[in-house]
């Protein structure tokens, strides 16, 4: 029992803070550079702002997503602008033989609330979408299983 919790206790402190994050986290027995390389090609449909494979950090500009009109106040009034955008970010780290692959999504919404003040006009935080990040974990597990590389 002891041995358990010294285990589930290393297994989180180990996963860090992009566990909490929200990201989608995968584990391939593959080279660095083969994930590195799989990663760019999953979000190729994106503009890349950040790439340093150093730290292992690749980084999406924003792009405008379709979003559903959305009712807000009491009286669930429509007609302000429902533009969304979203960035991606993924990271990929070498743990001894294994390589970790993790994707998040940044999404925002402009003009959430109503009202006259400068707050009501501003990118507001929303929910990731789990589709749009599963699309880039699905194109990274299909080129890594084209290379020969293995989920763990």
């Amino acid at each position: 029992m002891r041995v358990s919790i010294i285990a589930i206790i290393a297994s989180l402190a180990s996963s860090g803070c992009a566990t909490l994050s929200g990201s989608q986290d995968q584990y391939y027995v593959c080279s660095y550079d083969t994930a590195w390389e799989a990663s760019l090609e999953a979000i190729k449909d994106r503009p890349v702002t950040l790439q340093n494979k150093e730290k292992g950090q690749i980084e999406t500009g924003w792009i405008d997503v379709p979003a559903p009109e959305r009712p807000y106040g009491m009286f669930g009034r429509e007609g302000f602008d429902t533009r969304e955008r979203a960035r991606m970010t993924i990271s990929v780290k070498k743990h001894n033989d294994v390589v970790a692959v993790s994707v998040l999504e940044t999404r925002q919404r402009w003009h959430l609330r109503g009202g006259a003040t400068q707050q009501a006009t501003k990118w507001w935080p929303i929910e990731p979408s789990k589709e749009a990040e599963t699309a880039v974990v699905n194109r990274i597990n299909s080129a890594l299983k084209e290379k020969g590389c293995t989920p763990s």
